[in-house]
């Protein structure tokens, strides 16, 4: 048998991989460190973890809670993610029925697809979007179908929207509080969506995880409480962000019975289960005071208008966020290519990473006039950014 190097016939990689790009928010953070500047793209926080949940996750380690828990999620963990839910949503969740626990809300968002989305069915995507929803839809063999927020307030035209569903539409994807924007879903554009689902019969794969982080008096309203929406929604959350443990990887879904037998069965095969102890210290957050949520507001509000601050100072136009830790900044007026230039010169030059905004888009051109600051770093890190984004502001002002 002669062997030929590198010269195969047929494609090695699949289709499916060859139509997406590895993450730019994470292609990001290598060029921060690459660069050592301050990372202000990927959305993980610099500073501890509530005390009580690394004394949990010690805890449960030294009571030998090491090997595999049930595979859909440990039991303590399920009944407080059920408590925790009727408390804040006021929705009654059967933890034996309805919840199951993942790696993360990245893995809850892919298991959810794979188990409703068939090969051809469209997946009706808000852009901006988080970067991941795209991929997941492509590999569940979906199409992805966009459909625009309109700066500055990020709302959807409806008749966009409504132009959006046909008989092949299978689920909407809804992210509240909302990646990249910073925008809030209101109860009334909830209804309507919920109006379209009803009458096409679709789905809500809904992402939460920010649920908890709302500035000016914005409310959350869990599209999983609407009328029309309550027995069709995927409600998908993780630990992740509201409790500061990025790096655990332990998010959930809820749903109805009958897609959470489904779901159970595609996460078991993707990856059997998330860390047993973390799921014992998850339970732990969520068994946390209500004055916690009360103070990470208060925590976020603050770190908010630090970055606002810095972006007044140096001027750079944004999105004011009414929810979850990032701001949207148009950077059109600076005279640069598109995002990519600017953001590279930030991270190589400046010392400071951002994510592009293309990245948010299917069309990159849609994207390049924007880019992404995340601001759920501790005061310290925001002001050095600051120092260094003020070099940039002498720039532009040469620059005019």
């Amino acid at each position: 048998m002669t062997t030929h190097q590198h010269s195969h016939p047929r494609p090695w990689v699949s289709n499916k991989a060859s139509q997406f790009t590895e993450s730019v928010i994470r292609e990001m953070s290598r060029l921060a460190a690459k660069h050592q500047a301050i990372n202000l793209a990927q959305g993980f926080p610099d500073f501890e973890a509530p005390q009580p949940l690394k004394d949990a996750a010690c805890q449960a380690i030294q009571d030998d809670i090491n090997q595999y828990a049930i595979t859909w999620g440990d039991k303590v963990f399920r009944d407080a993610i059920a408590a925790k839910t009727k408390w804040y949503l006021g929705l009654d969740v059967d933890p034996e029925t309805q919840i199951t626990v993942t790696c993360g809300a990245t893995e809850a968002m892919m298991s959810a697809m794979l188990a409703t989305v068939n090969p051809g069915d469209e997946v009706i995507v808000f852009e901006p979007h988080y970067e991941n929803y795209g991929p997941d839809a492509i590999l569940c063999g979906a199409v992805p179908r966009y459909v625009h927020l309109r700066a500055p307030d990020w709302h959807f035209d409806e008749k966009e929207l409504e132009a959006a569903f046909n008989k092949k539409t299978k689920a909407i994807i809804i992210n509240t509080p909302h990646n990249p924007t910073g925008k809030v879903f209101t109860e009334a554009e909830l209804t309507f969506i919920g109006k379209l689902c009803e009458y096409w019969d679709v789905l809500v794969l809904t992402d939460e995880i920010y649920e908890h982080i709302l500035y000016d008096g914005h409310r959350h309203v869990a599209p999983a409480t609407i009328e029309d929406l309550k027995d069709r929604t995927i409600t998908i959350n993780a630990l992740s962000k509201t409790y500061s443990v990025t790096g655990w990887r332990v998010g959930y879904i809820i749903a109805n019975a009958e897609l959470t037998g489904a779901i159970r069965k595609v996460h078991d095969f993707l990856t059997v289960g998330a860390a047993a102890p973390l799921q014992r210290a998850g339970a732990a957050a969520m068994h946390l005071p209500e004055n916690y949520y009360t103070h990470l507001q208060q925590l976020y509000d603050n770190k908010r208008q630090a970055m606002l601050e810095v972006l007044d100072t140096v001027g750079i136009p944004y999105f004011k966020p009414q929810g979850a830790y990032y701001v949207f900044c148009d950077i059109d007026r600076f005279g640069y290519a598109d995002d990519i230039a600017f953001t590279r010169h930030l991270v190589q030059d400046i010392g400071v990473a951002v994510v592009p905004g293309s990245s948010f888009f299917e069309d990159p051109v849609q994207g390049n006039r924007f880019i992404r600051f995340c601001f759920c770093k501790k005061p310290e890190t925001l002001q050095a950014a600051q120092e260094r984004l003020l070099t940039l502001n002498s720039e532009i002002k040469l620059a005019r």
